[in-house]
């Protein structure tokens, strides 16, 4: 018995298939192995296929450029908003028929990219055209026409939200809070897009210019008292949606803590329920909510509003920012309530939550296309709207609308009231800088209070008071909506 196990032991054929069903292991592992690394790489392709031909060591952009000619951009209306025009030595020269107005949210293609130029970039330099169509420009030796983006800017609210800024510097955003639909976004100062090559040195050794920086949603900005809209909802959620017991003596300041807050101007106020509160904007009162919330809850309740959290939007933006946390002094709690200290917060993301109460607590994605399209006219790509976020209860939403009607009704935006629309919304007059006194004037709202169509949010950089810079040009971009 023991020679036979010596002998099968060293059976050189059974050796043999041993080594070689170790070799088909080895070589099964590998295949597969290239299997699916070749499976996934099919799949980065082509889930990651603008991204890869966006990157700068890509060279099929220039080739794309070479065989096609930069597709339009078209507001809502059909209103050509950038296109390529071809002179008669060939050159091609980017052309935007409105000159200054559109020029952040647009923006440029040379010398760099920026707004829908850079975002949409890929698809402008595609074509999308017949095969006999490309054949025939290939005969003549012609450029294939580019696919184009229809945006959902309204050529008419731009206007006049950009008249109504004038030449104070600031932003306004206008959106449809139930789809998300952008209608306009202003910048000041602004620019002419295809004078950027003549401003470039300007613009890139200045230490002073922002002129390329687009406000909207890249402008940090202390919200003052529309942060109340935030202390509110802490407030109604501490609470279960009550806030008839609340009653506050208002001597035109609130002393707590080692700080003393006044009320603007120094307003005494006198005895005031929350919705007093509210719409007169009183900062005494509101640095004594303050020292009724809990810091942890209260951090909590940011989060959710998507503070220091990246928002749903592809355009670049600045994330809001505020220092709130278990070491958070009762001091700095009292300037947060009412929107000072360190709290920063961009026009946009304002909008986007005053979106979200005009919709029911419900936050849709806010878009700036409606489609993309060959030059027959042929639908490539068709966008829509879809829910983002909840970002409060119904029931919360519904006393945040209805404390932001009263801000229209008896408060700081009666400008407001009494129009052949209703409107809610909120003022605010942040303070900045060391100089006592300075501010900038904001308004965030939307029309009709009870079935809201519109959302507005307007900054004015060092204007005042938001009840007499900021809600006249909300105001204006109601009328216009409406009439």
């Amino acid at each position: 018995m023991e020679k036979r196990s010596e002998k099968n032991k060293n059976d050189p054929k059974k050796g043999a298939r041993k080594f070689r069903a170790k070799v088909m292991a080895v070589t099964w592992f590998f295949v597969l192995l290239f299997i699916s690394m070749s499976g996934y790489i099919c799949y980065f392709a082509l889930t990651n296929e603008q991204e890869l031909a966006e990157n700068p060591y890509n060279g099929i952009q220039q080739i794309l450029m070479e065989q096609n000619t930069r597709g339009r951009i078209y507001a809502s209306g059909g209103e050509v908003l950038a296109e390529t025009g071809t002179d008669s030595q060939g050159r091609e020269t980017r052309i935007y028929p409105y000159e200054n107005l559109f020029s952040h949210v647009v923006g440029y293609a040379t010398h760099g990219r920026a707004g829908i130029e850079a975002e949409m970039n890929y698809f402008l330099i595609q074509s999308n055209i017949s095969l006999p169509q490309k054949a025939m420009n290939g005969e003549l030796g012609q450029k294939n026409a580019g696919d184009s983006i229809r945006t959902t800017l309204r050529v008419d609210l731009q206007d006049v939200a950009s008249k109504a800024l004038g030449i104070y510097k600031g932003a306004v955003i206008v959106t449809e809070p139930d789809t998300g639909k952008i209608l306009a976004m202003v910048s000041k100062p602004d620019f002419v897009p295809a004078e950027i090559p003549e401003l470039w040195d300007y613009l890139i050794n200045s230490t002073e210019s922002s002129i390329l920086l687009n406000r909207v949603t890249q402008g940090l900005y202390p919200p003052g008292s529309t942060f109340k809209i935030m202390t509110a909802l802490e407030y109604i959620r501490a609470n279960n949606l009550g806030i008839s017991s609340y009653s506050y003596n208002c001597t035109g300041h609130f002393s707590a803590n080692g700080l003393r807050i006044n009320c603007f101007r120094g307003n005494a106020h006198g005895r005031v329920d929350f919705t007093d509160s509210f719409a007169k904007s009183c900062n005494s009162s509101f640095a004594n909510i303050g020292n009724l919330l809990d810091e942890e809850n209260f951090r909590h309740t940011l989060d959710e509003l998507l503070f220091d959290t990246a928002l749903p939007f592809s355009l670049p933006y600045s994330l809001s920012r505020i220092d709130l946390n278990n070491e958070t002094t009762p001091a700095e709690m009292m300037q947060i309530t009412i929107g000072q200290g360190k709290t920063q917060i961009t026009p946009f993301h304002l909008n986007l939550i005053t979106g979200a109460i005009a919709n029911n607590g419900i936050l849709m994605s806010p878009y700036l296309y409606e489609a993309i399209v060959n030059e027959n006219g042929n639908i490539l790509r068709q966008y829509s709207s879809n829910e983002a976020k909840r970002l409060m209860g119904e029931g919360e939403a519904l006393v945040l609308r209805e404390l932001m009607e009263s801000v229209v009704l008896g408060g700081t935006a009666t400008r407001l009231r009494d129009l052949s629309y209703t409107a809610a919304g909120k003022t605010g007059s942040a303070e900045f800088g060391a100089i006592k006194g300075e501010s900038h004037a904001w308004f965030t709202g939307y029309a009709p209070a009870e079935n809201p169509q519109i959302c507005v949010t307007v900054i004015i950089e060092g204007a005042g008071s938001g009840g007499d810079y900021a809600v006249p040009i909300a105001k204006r971009i109601f009328d216009a909506y409406f009439d």
